[in-house]
């Protein structure tokens, strides 16, 4: 299979899920958006795969680059109808991009915290397999608020309504990071914007605590995301 993966901060790329796309020996093109990369025509992908980063979706003037991925991911997923999986930055690009709604968030979500399935997400054959409650890495400051057409929340918690969503059959967001890697915190921690973030919610030893946090769930974190990978994978060669 081919995949392009859309990127928008080097550091914040597929993680754990590479280890998956290359033991299955798909063929990923890496497009780094925040370093001026155009996009490629999408025909030859079977699969698109957008990535978090600090930017917010309504900055279209400060990225205009924003401008054709929106576009390129509407296409993608309503006109040729083809897989996508959208992390973080990813989850909210898709729904923004389809109509739905991204505000920042009332509470900014930044640590090892619990989400919960919702009715719809016990019986997605993505996500029905991970376990609820669930304890993921949280790192983010704005959420989407409503769906877009066809949009399903499988995933939720108290502070953010729609953790995970999917739209139509096989367009997925989740607002969660399930890409966690043992290097995770201390690459993101280099972004000036996560870094503040951290520190607003855990403190001046912020960056300490949630490495030991992600450290004693890391085993989990990669269990969930073999699970995710393998119903994604179900999903994709359909």
């Amino acid at each position: 299979m081919n995949l392009i993966v859309l990127q928008h901060a080097e550091v914040e790329h597929p993680g754990i899920f590479s280890d998956f796309f290359e033991q299955d020996g798909f063929r990923l093109h890496t497009v780094e958006l925040d370093q001026g990369e155009s996009l490629p025509e999408l025909d030859p992908f079977d699969v698109m795969v957008v990535m978090g980063g600090p930017q917010d979706v309504w900055q279209e003037d400060e990225y205009p680059w924003f401008r054709p991925e929106k576009e390129a991911i509407r296409k993608f997923v309503t006109e040729m109808q083809r897989p996508y999986l959208g992390i973080c930055l990813g989850h909210q690009l898709l729904a923004d991009a389809l109509g739905g709604k991204v505000v920042p968030g009332k509470i900014p979500e930044v640590g090892v915290m619990p989400v919960a399935k919702t009715e719809d997400g016990r019986t997605d054959q993505v996500v029905a397999n991970l376990s609820s409650p669930l304890q993921v890495l949280q790192w983010h400051g704005a959420e989407v608020t409503e769906l877009p057409p066809g949009g399903t929340v499988l995933v939720s918690s108290d502070a953010c309504r729609i953790q995970a969503l999917r739209v139509g059959k096989n367009a997925y967001g989740f607002q969660f990071h399930v890409e966690v890697t043992s290097r995770t915190v201390t690459d993101w921690a280099a972004i000036p914007e996560y870094a503040r973030a951290l520190e607003r919610a855990m403190g001046p030893d912020g960056m300490a605590q949630l490495g030991s946090q992600v450290s004693n769930e890391l085993p989990n974190f990669s269990r969930n995301a073999r699970i995710l990978y393998d119903g994604l994978k179900k999903v994709w060669i359909e």
